[in-house]
């Protein structure tokens, strides 16, 4: 078990191998779900849940909680007291993209964070239906994992002025996003669903996600530390630092972009 102390002092390497371990059994719980009937439940926001989202959270939380007994978990299917905003604490997606995995596209992830200073500085985003992991513990550690391959560094791409790749909610390519999409002389628009649209970019695959409309903070911490990691950002609007332990753990409308010209 490991305090906060020891986090900060001996980590990010080691805890970030237990965070992929996590990872790894909370994705194999949700796959074994996907494989038998699913019975969709309701929440009273209406947004979808089934039995992979309490199992993968049941898994995260409970791991969480013996590896660093002295730091919160915060998580989308679980607790969401936050006493102090300034503190460290894990943020949780279990089942990140609820609808593409009731759909069966493969596009839903498991998120797990640590926050500290309102700031992701570590993440780990499995999407277990593809067998893809990225992870990342600071600037200059992003990585990507395929299956039992070895991890790869990944980098932030630089995007080319005239072949600009975004990326957008499979749920929410409104007319709004369109029109940003639009100004910005995109090339390629790619739809998706969960934080994987944040690794693509981290991996150099596309550069530019813009997000107009509600997100929760479980929903893109992850993925931010890995692009950040990786020499890219996440910012609001207007340029400025996105933070987390927000009010509500609401986001405002954001920007995820790759690595900027120096």
């Amino acid at each position: 078990m490991l305090s906060f102390l020891a986090v900060t002092l001996e980590l990010p390497l080691k805890i970030t191998e237990d965070l992929c371990a996590i990872a790894l059994r909370a994705g194999a719980a949700i796959m074994t779900i996907a494989e038998s009937p699913l019975k969709v439940d309701r929440k009273p926001d209406q947004s979808p849940i089934t039995a992979a989202d309490q199992a993968a959270n049941d898994v995260i939380v409970a791991a969480l909680h013996r590896l660093t007994p002295t730091i919160p978990v915060v998580s989308e299917e679980g607790d969401k007291r936050l006493d102090e905003p300034d503190q460290p604490f894990w943020l949780v997606d279990p089942l990140d993209g609820t609808k593409e995995f009731i759909a069966g596209n493969g596009e839903f992830t498991v998120n797990i964070a640590l926050i500290d200073k309102r700031v992701p500085i570590l993440g780990v985003v499995y999407a277990p239906a593809i067998e893809r992991l990225f992870f990342a513990s600071g600037p200059g550690n992003a990585f990507q994992q395929r299956g039992a391959g070895q991890p790869i560094a990944i980098n932030a791409r630089t995007a080319s002025p005239d072949a600009v790749v975004a990326l957008a909610s499979r749920s929410h390519l409104d007319d709004r996003t369109q029109a940003y999409l639009a100004e910005c002389r995109v090339a390629d628009i790619r739809q998706m669903g969960s934080s994987l649209k944040f690794c693509l970019i981290a991996a150099g695959e596309a550069d530019l996600y813009p997000r107009f409309g509600p997100t929760m903070e479980w929903d893109t911490a992850a993925g931010h530390a890995v692009l950040a990691a990786a020499g890219g950002s996440v910012t609001t609007l207007d340029g400025g630092p996105f933070l987390y332990a927000k009010a509500g753990l609401k986001n405002p409308d954001f920007i995820a972009r790759g690595a900027v010209a120096s």
